[in-house]
């Protein structure tokens, strides 16, 4: 699959899905958006870009701490949807645009903070966005990112990352921690601070039934679970696999990185 076809299966899901990430609890809430939230250390004069928005859920959260949110996300059915979402609860102090976190549509050292929550595994060159936020942050500036995290384990990692392919073809690929702080730090980026945190109990047939998964891909996706190397069991702590009440851990990585001063 080429870069552009990757973009494209991105806009084409997200946009067929975009109502029902703008009520997922999983995006509109929850321990890992709070300590997003409070790692930001946001201050009232700061111009603040959210990319990949989805459904807005970040922007929200921003917006009252900040001067200017601009939410920003490649499609465009998805950023409508978060701007009928943000409307609805009185936002007033936040920008919708349509950009590419690869190719960014702004100047550059325009932002105090750049966040970027539960989005990076979809990027075909995640260290492509990585510069380009580095280029679009004010010197002393911010960017914090949540996503997806895997083991260090190749073998593992790669299993886990097919796992999360089959669920959504929209999913390009997660990094380690050791991966992530590479690409900060050969970005230009100090790396301030790193934690990994865990969603328990995500349901499997609610997290597939989200990407529209057919009873077929579910019960793939069951068998991937129950024939997941040992690496995998570990990471993932599948539970109840083959029933109705299958879940497993989602694992995530929480990044600071601040631009250097000139």
């Amino acid at each position: 699959m080429t870069y552009d076809d990757n973009k494209a299966r991105s806009q084409y899901r997200f946009g067929r899905f975009a109502a029902s990430y703008v009520t997922s609890d999983v995006h509109r809430g929850g321990a890992d958006l709070d300590r997003l939230i409070e790692l930001v250390q946001a201050q009232p004069g700061w111009t603040a870009l959210d990319i990949a928005t989805g459904g807005g859920h970040t922007a929200l959260r921003l917006a009252p701490l900040v001067s200017w949110v601009v939410a920003a996300d490649l499609t465009l059915t998805m950023l409508a949807a978060a701007r009928e979402y943000l409307t609805a609860q009185a936002v007033t102090n936040i920008q919708y645009v349509t950009t590419d976190a690869e190719r960014l549509a702004f100047a550059s050292e325009t932002y105090d903070v750049v966040t970027c929550r539960i989005a990076p595994h979809h990027f075909p060159d995640c260290f492509r966005f990585v510069l380009e936020c580095a280029r679009v942050l004010k010197p002393g500036g911010l960017l914090v990112i949540e996503d997806h995290l895997l083991p260090d384990d190749e073998r593992a990692a790669r299993y886990i990352d097919a796992f999360e392919r089959l669920r959504d073809p929209s999913h390009h690929r997660a990094f380690s921690a050791y991966e992530w702080r590479g690409m900060l730090l050969d970005a230009g980026l100090e790396v301030e601070h790193m934690e990994t945190m865990a969603r328990r109990g995500m349901r499997l047939i609610p997290w597939a039934e989200r990407q529209g998964c057919e009873p077929a891909v579910i019960e793939r996706l069951q068998i991937m679970l129950a024939q997941a190397p040992s690496g995998v069991r570990a990471f993932m702590q599948p539970r109840c696999i083959g029933t109705v009440d299958a879940e497993f851990d989602h694992q995530y990585i929480l990044l600071v990185g601040r631009k250097l001063l000139s």
